[in-house]
């Protein structure tokens, strides 16, 4: 059964078990035979970077962030019907996928939010997790220090919605833990 969870002061939901452990073990093999991952290299503050994770794009537009340039790709069969699950329950359409694929600990993401210009003024996200659990991190851009974690596990699906871009920037930081993999799939609408 799926729980929704609205995380306090953000327009965040989160939807535990969108995906049972059952059909994430699936879905997951589905994806890594699927989904054609690349370690792109990145400009953060003007310094290219190899990203610290494997990421791929499918979409019926490019996408272009951190000075990487994705071009239009047809869907992985995996991912269209993850897509139009999460489309019936938000009743939202969505263009593209940027996909990430976090090996181990090691893997992250940085500080940011996802305001490219292609994405509109306030762009709404929809973000599903399979695999290892890892910290998902917020920080409020307007008041300092006012930061909050949030449990993202094996087949949750969280819908960031209007102004969580514009006012929050999040992460996934580095563990030491010994974590397995996690696929982390965000559905965009491009302009």
């Amino acid at each position: 059964m799926i729980e929704k969870q609205k995380i306090a002061e953000t327009n965040i939901f989160v939807y535990k078990r969108f995906y049972s452990s059952q059909e994430t073990l699936e879905v997951m093999k589905g994806l890594r035979e699927e989904i054609e991952w690349k370690e792109v290299k990145i400009k953060v503050f003007g310094k290219e970077y190899l990203s610290p994770r494997l990421s791929a794009w499918y979409g019926e537009k490019s996408y272009k962030y951190s000075g990487y340039k994705w071009d239009q790709k047809p869907w992985p069969q995996s991912v269209i019907r993850i897509k139009k699950n999460i489309e019936k329950l938000t009743l939202l359409k969505f263009n593209g996928v940027l996909a990430n694929l976090y090996r181990s600990g090691q893997d992250s993401m940085g500080w940011h939010s996802d305001d490219e210009k292609e994405l509109g003024s306030d762009p709404i996200i929809a973000s599903i997790v399979f695999g290892s659990t890892r910290r998902f991190l917020l920080r409020d851009k307007n008041i300092k220090n006012r930061k909050k974690e949030i449990k993202f596990e094996d087949g949750d699906l969280m819908l960031m919605g209007n102004g969580v871009q514009k006012n929050w920037e999040h992460s996934i930081p580095k563990t030491a833990k010994n974590v397995g993999e996690r696929v982390n799939l965000t559905f965009r609408l491009i302009y």
